[in-house]
Formats: structure tokens, C-alpha cells, sequence
């Protein structure tokens, strides 16, 4: 079932805000809260590696991968590894990004795990591995028979759209939470950075928004058990 819009535009304008979006997590961390690193005695270097890890990785790209299969024309095959890969990227960047998030915390001596934020974080990376497993092994290698795929695909997109939204949310109570901390600390709270933060958050929720919209919109012509299924 789709709405009565091709995808191409949609995805058009969804790369152009991923853009965006990418370049305001970078002049936020890189301009604002002063560079990133690995290992550094300042460790909010440290911390500043996992929004733009997040980010980067499991919402925008995370996104381009689901939006391959409406907005490229191209084989299903093609399309399948295309979107196999570039979620495989999105894990791994978001697992380095909650990673860092840890070691920023341990280094700088608070608690882990205490908010809201870092709860929805681990179900969000754990439900997105197991995501990828099955669609892996279901819809890769080695397998599933022809039945079982059939029936498996709507539920893997639906699964798959219900985690990703799920991501975008906890993107967006993280920079709210990060900016709060900052405030308390003495940010302005109209000041640039402050107001840089929340359109960094906005942005990143539309472009989610149009993510969803490619999915529920008209894709090229493809053969059985593709992405349009639902």
C-alpha cells in the first residue's frame, strides 16, 4: 500500500536534509564543544564522538539504507545488498557511538544507564542488531524458503520502521537532554549554540519524517517479495 507520490523526490529532498542535519552535529561538536577524540584529558572530546556517531551513522545512514530499495532503480538483488550494507555501517557506528557515550562516562566518573536516553539507546542498538540478523538470514543468506520470506517481509519493514522511529525519538530526547545539562551548567539558553542544538534536533526529526514518507510512497517497478510490499 502506498500514497499517491513517487519516491525519487521525496528521497531527493531527504539526502539534502541529511546533509544538513550532518553538518550542524559536526559545527555543533567541532565548533561549539571543541573537536572530538578517542583519548583526551578533556573528556567531553570524548562524549562529542557519540552525537555525531548517532547521528551520522544510525540515523542517517541507518535512513539511506531504508530509503535504497524506493529510491534507487535498480535490481532487487542490487537494492538488497545496498541496504544489507548500509545498515551493517549504521550498527557498527552506532555501537562505537553508545561505546563512546560509556567511556566518556567512566573516565569522567558518573553513572551509567540512568536516564530514559540511555535506556531507549540499548533496547534502540539491540533491537536494530536483531533486525539485521534476521533480515540476514532470512532474506541474504542462507535464506528462508519462499513462503517464509513472503510472510516474514511485511513484519520485517514493519519492525524495522517501528525501531527506526523509535531511534529518531531517543536522537531527539538526546540533544534535548545534552542541552539541558549544558544549560544547567550555564549555556544560554537563546544563545547560538543552544539554538543550533534544537534545529540540530528538528532537522534530524524531519528527516526521519521523510524517510517514512519514501517508504510509504511509489517506488520503480520490482519484482516478487520487495521492499513496496507494504
Amino acid at each position: 500500500m502506498a500514497i499517491g507520490v513517487k519516491a525519487l523526490p521525496i528521497t531527493f529532498v531527504a539526502h539534502a536534509v541529511a546533509i544538513v542535519a550532518a553538518i550542524m552535529v559536526l559545527v555543533w561538536c567541532l565548533g561549539f564543544r571543541g573537536g572530538l577524540a578517542w583519548e583526551d584529558t578533556n573528556k567531553n572530546l570524548i562524549f562529542n564522538l557519540h552525537p555525531v556517531l548517532m547521528l551520522i551513522g544510525l540515523i542517517i545512514i541507518g535512513g539511506e539504507a531504508i530509503m535504497s530499495y524506493k529510491g534507487l532503480n535498480l535490481r532487487k538483488e542490487v537494492k538488497k545488498v545496498i541496504h544489507l550494507v548500509l545498515h551493517a555501517i549504521a550498527l557498527i557506528l552506532g555501537i562505537i557511538g553508545i561505546y563512546a557515550a560509556f567511556k566518556y562516562h567512566n573516565e569522567s566518573a558518573i553513572v551509567n544507564l540512568y536516564s530514559l536516553h540511555s535506556w531507549l539507546g540499548i533496547a534502540v542498538i539491540s533491537l536494530y542488531g536483531i533486525q539485521w540478523l534476521y533480515g540476514f538470514v532470512i532474506f541474504f543468506y542462507p535464506g528462508g524458503s519462499t513462503g517464509l520470506r513472503s510472510e516474514s517481509l511485511p513484519w520485517h519493514v514493519l519492525f524495522g520502521l517501528f525501531v527506526y522511529i523509535l531511534a529518531v525519538a531517543n536522537a531527539a530526547i538526546g540533544f534535548l537532554e545534552k542541552l539541558t545539562f549544558l544549560e544547567n551548567s550555564g549555556l544560554a539558553k537563546y544563545g547560538s549554540e543552544a539554538l543550533l542544538v534544537n534545529f540540530t534536533a528538528v532537522i534530524t526529526i524531519l528527516y526521519g519524517a521523510f524517510v517514512i514518507f519514501s517508504v510509504a510512497s511509489q517506488g520503480p517497478a520490482e519484482d516478487d517479495y520487495s521492499y513496496s510490499a507494504i
